[in-house]
């Protein structure tokens, strides 16, 4: 039983990353990719986020939130579950691709770009509900960048999607408000 669900999942894996590049790529949309995957390098665009936040004494404590929920995400996805899973990315299987980005050195389960968005968007979105919908179109975005530019299979952003939600709640439990005001007291005693 255990084959036929790991077989299951590379025939959906690679009929979808099929269908992407049968019918979606395209110079354009590959520039527009390339820039969206970019701005989840690092969780940049996260981290600018938080940095706004911290700098902005009414949300200090968010902007703390947010930073705490990208380090575990990054200790989870990058630190931990890849080095466990070992999953080649997809370009391996194909090695004449001309890929639009730098080819990642690191393995592919679970996508690292996607977790870390969806963890910092699901923990932006507990304490800005209006602007919900753009947290997580952002995280999507780049979720989908990922698979787009061949770099990794579709189970590897709905695993990382899954992930993220999970590390953001995790956080949010353990981290209480409380916490985070001794955790800003520290950082202004260093500062």
């Amino acid at each position: 039983m255990g084959f036929n669900i790991l077989k299951a999942i590379y025939t959906f894996d690679n009929y979808i990353l099929f269908l992407i590049k049968k019918y979606t790529q395209n110079k354009y949309l590959g520039a527009v990719m390339r820039v969206i995957t970019t701005a989840g390098n690092l969780g940049t665009i996260w981290i600018i986020m938080a940095l706004l936040l911290i700098i902005n004494r009414p949300y200090r404590e968010i902007g703390i939130l947010v930073l705490l929920t990208l380090i575990a995400s990054t200790i989870l996805g990058e630190g931990i579950i890849k080095n466990i899973v070992k999953r080649n990315r997809p370009f391996y299987r194909r090695p004449n691709l001309n890929l639009l980005i730098t080819k990642p050195k690191s393995y592919s389960f679970p996508s690292g770009h996607t977790l870390s968005s969806f963890a910092a968007a699901h923990t932006l979105s507990a304490y800005f509900l209006q602007y919900k919908f753009i947290f997580i179109a952002i995280a999507l975005l780049i979720a989908l960048s990922r698979v787009y530019l061949y770099v990794h299979y579709p189970t590897d952003i709905i695993s990382g999607t899954i992930l993220g939600i999970l590390c953001s709640k995790l956080v949010l439990i353990v981290f209480k408000k409380e916490y985070i005001a001794d955790i800003i007291g520290i950082c202004q005693s260093i500062f």
